[in-house]
Protein backbone atom coordinates (compact mmCIF):
# COMPACT_ATOMS: atom_id res chain seq x y z
CA UNK A 1 0.00 0.00 0.00
CA UNK A 2 1.22 3.67 -1.03
CA UNK A 3 1.14 6.40 1.46
CA UNK A 4 0.89 10.03 0.53
CA UNK A 5 3.02 12.66 2.41
CA UNK A 6 2.61 16.13 2.96
CA UNK A 7 5.42 18.76 3.35
CA UNK A 8 5.55 20.38 6.44
CA UNK A 9 4.35 23.91 6.20
CA UNK A 10 6.38 26.09 8.38
CA UNK A 11 3.98 28.07 10.91
CA UNK A 12 4.98 30.94 13.32
CA UNK A 13 4.81 29.26 17.08
CA UNK A 14 3.83 26.34 15.80
CA UNK A 15 6.45 23.39 15.67
CA UNK A 16 5.36 19.83 13.22
CA UNK A 17 6.16 16.72 13.96
CA UNK A 18 5.71 14.81 11.01
CA UNK A 19 5.01 11.15 11.57
CA UNK A 20 6.74 8.29 9.47
CA UNK A 21 3.95 5.75 10.01
CA UNK A 22 1.21 6.51 7.69
CA UNK A 23 1.83 9.72 6.89
CA UNK A 24 0.40 10.96 9.69
CA UNK A 25 1.13 14.44 10.89
CA UNK A 26 1.11 15.63 14.51
CA UNK A 27 0.52 19.07 15.41
CA UNK A 28 2.26 20.69 19.17
CA UNK A 29 1.06 23.89 20.33
CA UNK A 30 3.80 25.48 21.87
CA UNK A 31 2.87 28.80 22.71
CA UNK A 32 1.37 31.74 21.34
CA UNK A 33 1.91 35.60 22.60
CA UNK A 34 -0.95 37.06 24.84
CA UNK A 35 -2.02 39.47 22.23
CA UNK A 36 -2.34 36.66 19.08
CA UNK A 37 -4.63 34.87 21.41
CA UNK A 38 -6.90 37.81 22.54
CA UNK A 39 -6.91 38.50 18.92
CA UNK A 40 -7.76 35.09 17.78
CA UNK A 41 -10.60 34.80 20.36
CA UNK A 42 -12.32 38.07 19.37
CA UNK A 43 -12.15 36.83 15.38
CA UNK A 44 -13.69 33.30 16.73
CA UNK A 45 -17.73 33.65 15.57
CA UNK A 46 -18.53 30.00 17.26
CA UNK A 47 -18.66 28.79 20.86
CA UNK A 48 -16.25 26.92 22.75
CA UNK A 49 -16.08 25.71 25.95
CA UNK A 50 -13.51 27.02 28.13
CA UNK A 51 -10.07 25.61 28.38
CA UNK A 52 -10.95 22.97 31.43
CA UNK A 53 -6.52 23.21 31.90
CA UNK A 54 -6.72 18.98 32.21
CA UNK A 55 -7.62 15.89 30.20
CA UNK A 56 -10.68 14.77 31.81
CA UNK A 57 -11.58 11.50 32.87
CA UNK A 58 -13.06 9.20 30.24
CA UNK A 59 -16.21 8.18 31.48
CA UNK A 60 -16.57 4.03 31.84
CA UNK A 61 -19.53 1.95 30.51
CA UNK A 62 -21.99 1.11 32.92
CA UNK A 63 -22.03 -2.70 35.01
CA UNK A 64 -24.62 -4.24 33.03
CA UNK A 65 -23.95 -7.87 34.88
CA UNK A 66 -25.97 -6.90 38.20
CA UNK A 67 -28.53 -5.52 36.07
CA UNK A 68 -29.29 -8.74 33.84
CA UNK A 69 -28.68 -11.38 36.57
CA UNK A 70 -31.23 -9.13 38.64
CA UNK A 71 -34.26 -8.72 36.03
CA UNK A 72 -33.42 -11.99 33.94
CA UNK A 73 -35.46 -13.97 36.15
CA UNK A 74 -38.45 -12.20 35.83
CA UNK A 75 -38.66 -12.46 31.83
CA UNK A 76 -39.99 -15.07 30.43
CA UNK A 77 -40.63 -16.95 26.85
CA UNK A 78 -44.06 -17.20 25.58
CA UNK A 79 -45.11 -19.94 23.06
CA UNK A 80 -48.80 -20.16 20.78
CA UNK A 81 -49.92 -23.00 19.76
CA UNK A 82 -51.29 -22.17 16.25
CA UNK A 83 -53.75 -24.58 14.67
CA UNK A 84 -54.62 -22.36 11.25
CA UNK A 85 -50.70 -22.16 10.44
CA UNK A 86 -47.45 -20.18 11.46
CA UNK A 87 -47.81 -16.67 12.50
CA UNK A 88 -46.93 -14.56 9.56
CA UNK A 89 -46.30 -10.94 11.66
CA UNK A 90 -49.35 -8.54 11.85
CA UNK A 91 -50.80 -7.71 8.47
CA UNK A 92 -51.69 -3.79 7.61
CA UNK A 93 -55.78 -3.45 7.98
CA UNK A 94 -57.78 -3.86 4.25
CA UNK A 95 -56.32 -0.51 2.35
CA UNK A 96 -53.70 0.15 4.59
CA UNK A 97 -49.74 -0.44 3.73
CA UNK A 98 -47.36 0.28 6.76
CA UNK A 99 -44.10 2.19 5.35
CA UNK A 100 -41.54 0.30 3.60
CA UNK A 101 -39.56 -1.64 6.19
CA UNK A 102 -41.35 -0.60 9.10
CA UNK A 103 -43.73 -3.56 10.93
CA UNK A 104 -43.87 -4.64 14.33
CA UNK A 105 -41.78 -7.38 15.54
CA UNK A 106 -42.93 -10.93 14.26
CA UNK A 107 -42.95 -13.78 15.95
CA UNK A 108 -39.82 -15.48 16.17
CA UNK A 109 -39.19 -19.30 15.05
CA UNK A 110 -36.72 -21.82 14.80
CA UNK A 111 -34.72 -20.91 12.61
CA UNK A 112 -32.86 -24.76 12.40
CA UNK A 113 -36.29 -26.80 11.89
CA UNK A 114 -35.78 -28.92 9.06
CA UNK A 115 -38.79 -28.81 6.41
CA UNK A 116 -41.61 -31.40 7.27
CA UNK A 117 -42.18 -30.43 11.00
CA UNK A 118 -45.12 -30.92 13.09
CA UNK A 119 -48.44 -28.89 11.47
CA UNK A 120 -49.28 -27.26 15.22
CA UNK A 121 -45.82 -24.44 14.73
CA UNK A 122 -44.46 -22.38 17.82
CA UNK A 123 -45.00 -18.65 17.49
CA UNK A 124 -42.50 -16.99 20.03
CA UNK A 125 -42.29 -14.14 21.72
CA UNK A 126 -41.07 -12.66 25.27
CA UNK A 127 -42.93 -11.05 27.75
CA UNK A 128 -42.37 -10.20 31.76
CA UNK A 129 -44.01 -10.44 35.35
CA UNK A 130 -45.37 -7.87 36.93
CA UNK A 131 -46.57 -9.49 40.17
CA UNK A 132 -45.54 -12.38 42.39
CA UNK A 133 -48.52 -14.28 41.55
CA UNK A 134 -48.36 -14.50 38.23
CA UNK A 135 -49.71 -11.47 35.70
CA UNK A 136 -47.46 -10.99 32.80
CA UNK A 137 -47.33 -8.32 30.22
CA UNK A 138 -46.37 -8.74 26.35
CA UNK A 139 -47.68 -7.28 23.51
CA UNK A 140 -51.06 -8.14 21.84
CA UNK A 141 -49.98 -9.45 18.19
CA UNK A 142 -47.65 -12.32 20.08
CA UNK A 143 -50.70 -13.52 21.19
CA UNK A 144 -53.45 -12.49 18.81
CA UNK A 145 -54.62 -15.78 17.79
CA UNK A 146 -53.60 -18.47 20.05
CA UNK A 147 -54.40 -21.94 19.97
CA UNK A 148 -53.35 -22.03 23.55
CA UNK A 149 -50.24 -19.89 24.97
CA UNK A 150 -47.56 -21.45 27.07
CA UNK A 151 -44.87 -19.64 29.20
CA UNK A 152 -41.75 -20.93 30.11
CA UNK A 153 -39.85 -18.94 33.11
CA UNK A 154 -36.11 -18.88 33.19
CA UNK A 155 -35.85 -21.90 35.27
CA UNK A 156 -37.35 -24.03 32.38
CA UNK A 157 -40.68 -24.50 34.02
CA UNK A 158 -43.72 -24.38 32.02
CA UNK A 159 -47.08 -22.75 32.14
CA UNK A 160 -50.27 -22.51 30.38
CA UNK A 161 -51.22 -18.87 30.37
CA UNK A 162 -55.30 -17.46 30.15
CA UNK A 163 -55.16 -14.38 28.61
CA UNK A 164 -56.82 -11.72 30.52
CA UNK A 165 -57.11 -8.68 28.54
CA UNK A 166 -55.39 -7.03 25.43
CA UNK A 167 -55.83 -4.39 23.53
CA UNK A 168 -55.19 -3.66 19.48
CA UNK A 169 -54.38 -0.08 19.71
CA UNK A 170 -52.05 -0.30 22.10
CA UNK A 171 -50.37 -3.48 21.53
CA UNK A 172 -50.89 -4.72 25.02
CA UNK A 173 -51.74 -7.52 26.60
CA UNK A 174 -52.16 -8.73 29.74
CA UNK A 175 -52.06 -12.99 31.06
CA UNK A 176 -52.22 -14.92 34.36
CA UNK A 177 -50.25 -17.92 35.19
CA UNK A 178 -50.87 -19.98 38.13
CA UNK A 179 -47.71 -20.96 40.37
CA UNK A 180 -47.06 -22.46 43.66
CA UNK A 181 -44.51 -20.16 44.68
CA UNK A 182 -43.93 -16.08 44.24
CA UNK A 183 -42.34 -15.40 41.25
CA UNK A 184 -39.65 -13.21 40.14
CA UNK A 185 -41.05 -9.48 39.37
CA UNK A 186 -39.78 -6.60 36.99
CA UNK A 187 -41.04 -3.62 38.19
CA UNK A 188 -42.22 -0.18 36.68
CA UNK A 189 -40.66 2.67 36.12
CA UNK A 190 -41.78 5.66 34.51
CA UNK A 191 -40.89 6.76 31.43
CA UNK A 192 -41.62 10.39 31.18
CA UNK A 193 -39.13 10.89 33.52
CA UNK A 194 -36.33 9.36 30.75
CA UNK A 195 -34.46 10.89 29.06
CA UNK A 196 -32.56 10.95 24.87
CA UNK A 197 -28.93 9.53 25.59
CA UNK A 198 -29.91 7.03 28.34
CA UNK A 199 -28.55 3.62 28.68
CA UNK A 200 -30.85 0.80 28.63
CA UNK A 201 -31.12 -2.73 27.76
CA UNK A 202 -33.64 -5.32 26.63
CA UNK A 203 -33.94 -9.10 27.85
CA UNK A 204 -35.51 -11.29 25.39
CA UNK A 205 -35.83 -14.21 23.13
CA UNK A 206 -34.79 -13.26 19.51
CA UNK A 207 -35.60 -15.94 16.75
CA UNK A 208 -35.94 -18.06 19.88
CA UNK A 209 -32.70 -17.73 21.68
CA UNK A 210 -34.13 -16.92 25.73
CA UNK A 211 -32.87 -14.49 27.84
CA UNK A 212 -30.75 -12.47 25.44
CA UNK A 213 -29.46 -9.54 26.89
CA UNK A 214 -28.69 -6.21 24.40
CA UNK A 215 -27.80 -2.44 25.79
CA UNK A 216 -27.87 0.96 23.65
CA UNK A 217 -29.25 4.63 24.18
CA UNK A 218 -32.69 5.79 23.94
CA UNK A 219 -32.39 7.15 20.68
CA UNK A 220 -35.36 9.57 20.91
CA UNK A 221 -38.82 10.00 23.24
CA UNK A 222 -42.51 10.51 21.14
CA UNK A 223 -42.16 8.84 17.95
CA UNK A 224 -44.79 8.29 15.85
CA UNK A 225 -45.46 5.39 13.98
CA UNK A 226 -48.26 5.31 11.00
CA UNK A 227 -51.25 3.08 12.18
CA UNK A 228 -50.33 3.03 15.63
CA UNK A 229 -52.01 4.67 18.79
CA UNK A 230 -48.69 4.63 21.07
CA UNK A 231 -45.84 7.46 20.76
CA UNK A 232 -43.10 5.21 20.95
CA UNK A 233 -39.65 5.31 22.31
CA UNK A 234 -36.70 4.79 20.11
CA UNK A 235 -33.43 2.65 20.87
CA UNK A 236 -30.68 1.49 19.47
CA UNK A 237 -30.76 -1.42 21.44
CA UNK A 238 -30.42 -4.13 19.33
CA UNK A 239 -33.95 -5.66 19.12
CA UNK A 240 -35.30 -8.67 16.90
CA UNK A 241 -38.23 -10.95 15.96
CA UNK A 242 -38.78 -12.53 19.63
CA UNK A 243 -38.03 -9.90 21.56
CA UNK A 244 -41.63 -8.74 21.24
CA UNK A 245 -43.35 -8.12 24.45
CA UNK A 246 -39.88 -7.96 26.25
CA UNK A 247 -38.90 -5.05 28.42
CA UNK A 248 -36.74 -2.52 27.94
CA UNK A 249 -34.97 -1.51 31.39
CA UNK A 250 -33.11 1.31 32.42
CA UNK A 251 -29.95 1.06 34.93
CA UNK A 252 -32.08 1.30 37.96
CA UNK A 253 -33.81 -1.71 37.02
CA UNK A 254 -36.98 -0.54 36.31
CA UNK A 255 -39.55 -1.26 32.70
CA UNK A 256 -39.62 1.91 31.32
CA UNK A 257 -40.98 0.49 27.97
CA UNK A 258 -42.38 -2.94 25.90
CA UNK A 259 -40.11 -3.53 23.13
CA UNK A 260 -42.96 -3.99 20.26
CA UNK A 261 -41.82 -2.81 16.64
CA UNK A 262 -38.66 -2.19 14.37
CA UNK A 263 -37.69 -0.20 11.49
CA UNK A 264 -35.93 -2.94 8.88
CA UNK A 265 -35.17 -3.46 5.26
CA UNK A 266 -33.59 -7.04 6.30
CA UNK A 267 -35.81 -8.51 8.56
CA UNK A 268 -33.89 -8.18 11.62
CA UNK A 269 -32.33 -5.16 13.56
CA UNK A 270 -30.85 -2.11 11.93
CA UNK A 271 -30.29 -0.26 15.16
CA UNK A 272 -34.13 1.54 15.30
CA UNK A 273 -36.32 -0.19 17.47
CA UNK A 274 -39.12 0.95 19.05
CA UNK A 275 -41.19 -0.11 23.30
CA UNK A 276 -44.29 1.23 24.13
CA UNK A 277 -43.50 3.79 26.94
CA UNK A 278 -44.22 1.72 30.49
CA UNK A 279 -46.28 5.31 31.88
CA UNK A 280 -49.42 4.68 28.84
CA UNK A 281 -48.92 0.45 29.75
CA UNK A 282 -49.66 1.50 33.26
CA UNK A 283 -52.81 3.68 32.73
CA UNK A 284 -54.37 0.73 30.86
CA UNK A 285 -53.71 -1.88 33.22
CA UNK A 286 -56.50 -1.86 35.76
CA UNK A 287 -59.07 -1.36 32.61
CA UNK A 288 -57.39 -4.92 31.07
CA UNK A 289 -57.05 -6.62 34.51
CA UNK A 290 -60.85 -5.84 35.41
CA UNK A 291 -62.91 -5.94 32.27
CA UNK A 292 -59.96 -7.48 29.91
CA UNK A 293 -60.57 -4.16 27.51
CA UNK A 294 -59.33 -0.75 27.10
CA UNK A 295 -62.04 1.90 27.06
CA UNK A 296 -61.34 4.97 25.89
CA UNK A 297 -62.65 8.73 25.46
CA UNK A 298 -62.65 10.27 21.72
CA UNK A 299 -64.07 13.62 19.86
CA UNK A 300 -65.68 11.87 17.20
CA UNK A 301 -63.19 13.74 14.20
CA UNK A 302 -61.43 12.30 11.26
CA UNK A 303 -58.04 14.75 11.49
CA UNK A 304 -54.91 15.04 9.18
CA UNK A 305 -51.57 16.69 9.60
CA UNK A 306 -51.24 20.34 8.99
CA UNK A 307 -48.63 21.45 5.88
CA UNK A 308 -47.09 24.97 6.05
CA UNK A 309 -49.30 25.23 3.04
CA UNK A 310 -52.51 24.46 4.76
CA UNK A 311 -51.57 26.22 7.60
CA UNK A 312 -51.36 29.34 5.23
CA UNK A 313 -54.48 29.23 4.06
CA UNK A 314 -56.44 28.54 6.88
CA UNK A 315 -55.20 31.41 8.56
CA UNK A 316 -52.88 29.61 11.39
CA UNK A 317 -49.39 31.10 12.42
CA UNK A 318 -47.71 27.96 11.91
CA UNK A 319 -47.80 24.31 10.85
CA UNK A 320 -48.96 22.89 14.52
CA UNK A 321 -51.88 21.62 15.50
CA UNK A 322 -54.82 18.83 13.52
CA UNK A 323 -57.05 19.53 10.93
CA UNK A 324 -60.66 18.44 11.09
CA UNK A 325 -61.28 16.77 7.91
CA UNK A 326 -64.76 15.79 8.81
CA UNK A 327 -67.26 15.89 11.80
CA UNK A 328 -68.90 12.51 12.49
CA UNK A 329 -72.67 12.13 13.15
CA UNK A 330 -73.85 12.16 17.05
CA UNK A 331 -70.13 12.73 17.98
CA UNK A 332 -68.59 14.97 21.07
CA UNK A 333 -67.26 17.07 18.64
CA UNK A 334 -70.56 17.34 16.79
CA UNK A 335 -72.15 18.21 19.86
CA UNK A 336 -69.82 20.79 20.52
CA UNK A 337 -69.97 22.71 17.21
CA UNK A 338 -66.21 21.53 15.78
CA UNK A 339 -66.76 22.07 11.70
CA UNK A 340 -64.99 20.91 9.54
CA UNK A 341 -61.72 22.89 8.55
CA UNK A 342 -61.32 23.64 12.10
CA UNK A 343 -58.13 23.35 13.11
CA UNK A 344 -57.65 22.41 16.57
CA UNK A 345 -54.02 23.73 18.27
CA UNK A 346 -54.97 22.93 22.32
CA UNK A 347 -57.13 20.80 24.65
CA UNK A 348 -57.67 21.61 28.13
CA UNK A 349 -55.20 23.94 27.90
CA UNK A 350 -52.38 21.23 26.22
CA UNK A 351 -50.84 22.58 23.43
CA UNK A 352 -51.39 19.85 20.30
CA UNK A 353 -48.18 20.61 18.43
CA UNK A 354 -48.57 17.46 16.32
CA UNK A 355 -51.91 16.38 14.93
CA UNK A 356 -50.95 12.68 16.06
CA UNK A 357 -50.99 13.91 19.66
CA UNK A 358 -54.58 14.66 19.68
CA UNK A 359 -55.76 11.02 20.18
CA UNK A 360 -53.69 10.33 22.25
CA UNK A 361 -54.45 12.92 24.53
CA UNK A 362 -58.55 12.24 24.13
CA UNK A 363 -57.79 9.02 24.39
CA UNK A 364 -56.53 9.38 27.84
CA UNK A 365 -59.10 11.90 29.65
CA UNK A 366 -61.76 10.32 31.51
CA UNK A 367 -65.69 9.67 30.34
CA UNK A 368 -67.74 12.37 31.00
CA UNK A 369 -64.83 14.91 31.21
CA UNK A 370 -65.97 18.25 30.72
CA UNK A 371 -62.89 20.12 28.81
CA UNK A 372 -62.31 22.62 26.19
CA UNK A 373 -61.09 22.62 22.85
CA UNK A 374 -59.16 26.07 21.53
CA UNK A 375 -59.59 26.00 17.42
CA UNK A 376 -59.00 28.14 14.61
CA UNK A 377 -62.09 29.22 12.38
CA UNK A 378 -61.38 32.08 9.66
CA UNK A 379 -58.32 32.74 11.58
CA UNK A 380 -59.76 33.42 14.93
CA UNK A 381 -59.52 31.56 17.45
CA UNK A 382 -61.96 30.45 19.89
CA UNK A 383 -62.96 27.68 22.61
CA UNK A 384 -65.33 25.09 22.41
CA UNK A 385 -67.02 23.74 25.69
CA UNK A 386 -66.85 19.28 24.85
CA UNK A 387 -68.08 16.44 26.77
CA UNK A 388 -65.48 13.19 26.17
CA UNK A 389 -68.02 10.03 25.66
CA UNK A 390 -66.33 6.56 24.99
CA UNK A 391 -65.18 6.06 21.53
CA UNK A 392 -67.44 4.38 18.72
CA UNK A 393 -64.48 4.25 16.27
CA UNK A 394 -65.29 0.33 16.02
CA UNK A 395 -68.72 0.87 15.12
CA UNK A 396 -67.56 3.66 12.78
CA UNK A 397 -65.01 1.25 10.90
CA UNK A 398 -67.91 -1.12 10.40
CA UNK A 399 -70.29 1.26 8.85
CA UNK A 400 -67.15 2.75 7.10
CA UNK A 401 -67.10 -0.43 5.23
CA UNK A 402 -70.41 -0.60 4.20
CA UNK A 403 -71.07 0.50 1.03
CA UNK A 404 -73.14 3.91 1.06
CA UNK A 405 -73.21 6.54 -0.89
CA UNK A 406 -72.68 9.35 1.47
CA UNK A 407 -69.10 7.06 2.18
CA UNK A 408 -68.22 7.10 -1.23
CA UNK A 409 -69.97 5.44 -4.31
CA UNK A 410 -67.87 2.17 -5.63
CA UNK A 411 -66.85 1.77 -8.94
CA UNK A 412 -64.92 -0.94 -11.44
CA UNK A 413 -61.95 0.88 -10.98
CA UNK A 414 -60.70 0.57 -7.34
CA UNK A 415 -62.10 3.80 -6.06
CA UNK A 416 -64.95 5.18 -4.43
CA UNK A 417 -66.02 8.93 -4.71
CA UNK A 418 -68.44 11.32 -3.27
CA UNK A 419 -70.13 14.60 -3.94
CA UNK A 420 -68.01 17.73 -3.87
CA UNK A 421 -69.31 19.44 -0.83
CA UNK A 422 -69.27 23.31 -0.59
CA UNK A 423 -67.18 22.99 2.55
CA UNK A 424 -64.82 20.57 0.94
CA UNK A 425 -64.62 22.67 -2.00
CA UNK A 426 -63.56 25.80 0.01
CA UNK A 427 -60.78 23.31 1.89
CA UNK A 428 -59.61 21.96 -1.39
CA UNK A 429 -59.32 25.80 -2.62
CA UNK A 430 -61.86 24.90 -5.58
CA UNK A 431 -63.64 27.71 -6.84
CA UNK A 432 -66.52 25.27 -8.54
CA UNK A 433 -68.78 23.10 -6.75
CA UNK A 434 -69.80 21.05 -9.13
CA UNK A 435 -67.77 16.91 -9.71
CA UNK A 436 -67.03 14.07 -7.43
CA UNK A 437 -64.25 14.04 -4.90
CA UNK A 438 -62.51 10.54 -4.01
CA UNK A 439 -62.71 8.95 -0.96
CA UNK A 440 -60.62 6.41 -1.07
CA UNK A 441 -58.39 4.44 -3.29
CA UNK A 442 -57.90 0.43 -3.00
CA UNK A 443 -54.16 -0.70 -3.46
CA UNK A 444 -53.36 -2.46 -6.51
CA UNK A 445 -56.36 -1.42 -7.92
CA UNK A 446 -56.39 0.12 -11.59
CA UNK A 447 -57.03 3.51 -10.26
CA UNK A 448 -53.99 3.38 -7.67
CA UNK A 449 -51.83 1.90 -10.17
CA UNK A 450 -53.24 5.58 -12.74
CA UNK A 451 -52.09 7.16 -9.79
CA UNK A 452 -55.16 8.55 -8.55
CA UNK A 453 -55.63 9.44 -4.95
CA UNK A 454 -57.96 10.44 -2.35
CA UNK A 455 -58.92 13.88 -2.38
CA UNK A 456 -58.59 14.23 -6.17
CA UNK A 457 -61.74 15.72 -7.64
CA UNK A 458 -62.64 14.05 -11.22
CA UNK A 459 -64.74 17.26 -13.17
CA UNK A 460 -64.62 14.86 -16.32
CA UNK A 461 -65.43 11.56 -17.70
CA UNK A 462 -64.81 10.76 -21.39
CA UNK A 463 -64.65 14.73 -21.89
CA UNK A 464 -68.63 14.72 -20.16
CA UNK A 465 -68.92 16.92 -17.44
CA UNK A 466 -70.09 15.23 -13.88
CA UNK A 467 -71.84 17.45 -11.58
CA UNK A 468 -72.16 14.70 -8.75
CA UNK A 469 -72.17 11.09 -8.14
CA UNK A 470 -75.14 10.47 -10.28
CA UNK A 471 -73.77 11.89 -12.66
CA UNK A 472 -70.31 10.23 -12.36
CA UNK A 473 -72.24 6.56 -12.94
CA UNK A 474 -74.36 7.75 -15.77
CA UNK A 475 -71.21 8.84 -17.90
CA UNK A 476 -69.41 5.50 -16.59
CA UNK A 477 -72.15 3.23 -17.81
CA UNK A 478 -72.28 5.27 -21.07
CA UNK A 479 -68.28 4.63 -21.65
CA UNK A 480 -68.56 1.00 -20.41
CA UNK A 481 -67.75 -0.24 -24.02
CA UNK A 482 -64.32 2.31 -24.23
CA UNK A 483 -61.14 0.44 -24.32
CA UNK A 484 -60.04 3.85 -22.19
CA UNK A 485 -61.78 5.81 -19.38
CA UNK A 486 -60.68 9.38 -20.00
CA UNK A 487 -60.95 11.54 -16.83
CA UNK A 488 -60.38 14.56 -16.29
CA UNK A 489 -58.68 15.25 -12.50
CA UNK A 490 -58.41 18.60 -10.21
CA UNK A 491 -55.53 17.78 -7.50
CA UNK A 492 -54.67 21.36 -5.72
CA UNK A 493 -53.79 24.09 -8.58
CA UNK A 494 -52.92 21.53 -11.00
CA UNK A 495 -55.63 19.68 -13.97
CA UNK A 496 -54.53 16.47 -15.73
CA UNK A 497 -56.05 14.03 -17.48
CA UNK A 498 -55.66 10.01 -16.08
CA UNK A 499 -56.85 7.25 -18.86
CA UNK A 500 -58.41 4.01 -17.26
CA UNK A 501 -58.38 0.84 -18.85
CA UNK A 502 -61.62 -1.02 -17.41
CA UNK A 503 -61.63 -4.09 -15.68
CA UNK A 504 -61.94 -7.23 -17.42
Amino acid sequence: MRYKFFRPLAIPGVALLTASFAGILTIAVLGADAAAAQGASSARFWSELPDPGHIAKAQTMPDFVELAAKLSPAVVNISTDEPDGPAEGIEPPEGMEPPRGRERLPHSRNPFEEFGGPQHSKALGSGFIITKDGYILTNEHVVENPGKVTVTTQDGRNYVAKIVGHDDKSDVALLKIEAKHDLAVAPLGHSDDLKVGEWVMAIGNPFGFDHSVTVGIVSAKGRFIPDNFDDFIQTDASINPGNSGGPLIDLRGQVIGVNSAIYTQTGSSMGIGFAIPVNMVKEELSQLKNSGKVVRGWLGVLIQRMTPELAESLGVQDSRGALVAEVLKDGPAKVAGVKQGDVIVAFDNQPINDSRELPLVVGRTPLGHKGVLKVVRNKQTIELPVTITESKEAQVIEAANKPKSELGAPSQFGLRVKDLSPDLARELGLDQQAGVVISSVSPGSRADEAGLRARDVILEVNRETVKNVDSYQSALKTGAKSKIVLLLVKRGDNTLYVALKPEV
